[in-house]
């Protein structure tokens, strides 16, 4: 090889060496950039930053100690009612979303609450898109909301998993306005005490998703109440509804925040724009 081909070849050499470097600094800053800023909202150790309503009672009145917070968990019991007569549980979180993920660990445990429905045999969700819990009258069943249904096996026979309900609502699936109160889903079957981690993926009232260990089960769009009125957002509950319930961890990661580049705060995941948000 002559001198002069081995100049080129180093000097190819040295270019080909600063174009992987900037490449591999690029990809270093935008993976920074991208990083997923999940938030737990339950602690492990109490309450804080969360409300619940019973049917029947007022705002945080814990009726037969129906919610709890043992052993790093989020419980909901019936071991101190003698009968269950339509005490409805709906613990929310403080604030509301409207663009957002949201990722909750349950299981169902033990047995239901004497003369607890049927129909609540292994069955909770995650009420969104809700109005408020101190909205809610004292003798109100549901939230007006949508529900990401959380229902499972009796040991026997399948049961869907992952569906919606509608309390006062109604939601667009495949096009079709659908005014059934629940419409059932593609999801599994989960039996016994396992746990399952639901995620709810929600963008405003566009598009929502319910997976069930990472696997889309439900789509749709356009929730709204009976008017017709669209609903972008509002709060969450998790829900009891006469079957003890678990909880070890609610996450939520918001999609909506300062979608200006040069701004501090700003997240390329973020898909809604919060000029509120932005800092600089």
């Amino acid at each position: 090889m002559n001198s002069q081909l081995l100049c080129m070849l180093r000097f190819s050499l040295v270019v080909l060496a600063l174009f992987m470097g900037a490449v591999f600094c690029t990809t270093t800053e935008d993976q920074a950039v991208m990083e997923e800023e999940w938030v737990e909202l339950f602690s492990g150790e109490n309450l804080d930053g969360w409300d619940f309503k019973i049917t029947g009672y007022v705002l945080n009145e814990n009726y037969a100690n129906t919610v709890r917070v043992e052993d790093g968990l989020l419980k909901v019991r019936y071991d101190e009612y003698e009968s269950f007569d339509g005490q409805f549980t709906h613990i929310f979180y403080e604030e509301p979303f409207s663009y957002y993920r949201l990722k909750v660990e349950y299981r169902f445990v033990g047995e239901q609450a004497p003369n607890g429905p049927a129909w609540a045999l292994r069955n909770s969700g995650i009420m969104f898109h809700s109005q408020s819990a101190e909205s809610m009258t004292r003798g109100q069943d549901f939230p007006n909301s949508i529900e990401f249904q959380f229902l499972g096996g009796d040991g026997e026979n399948d049961r869907s998993n992952g569906n919606i309900c509608t309390p006062e609502t109604h939601v667009v699936v495949d096009g079709n306005l659908i005014t059934d109160h629940c419409i059932s889903s593609d999801g599994p079957t989960h039996h016994g005490d396992q746990w399952v981690t639901a995620e709810l993926v929600v963008r405003g009232n566009s598009k929502i998703q319910h997976l069930l260990n990472g696997e889309v089960v439900m789509e749709y769009k356009s929730p709204q109440l009976y008017s017709g009125q669209l609903i972008s957002g509002g709060y969450f509950a998790l829900q009891g509804e006469s079957h003890p319930t678990d909880i070890r961890s609610v996450k939520i990661l918001n999609l909506e925040g300062c979608m200006n580049e040069d701004d501090p705060s700003y997240k390329n995941y973020f898909i809604h724009h919060n000029p509120a948000a932005c800092r600089g």
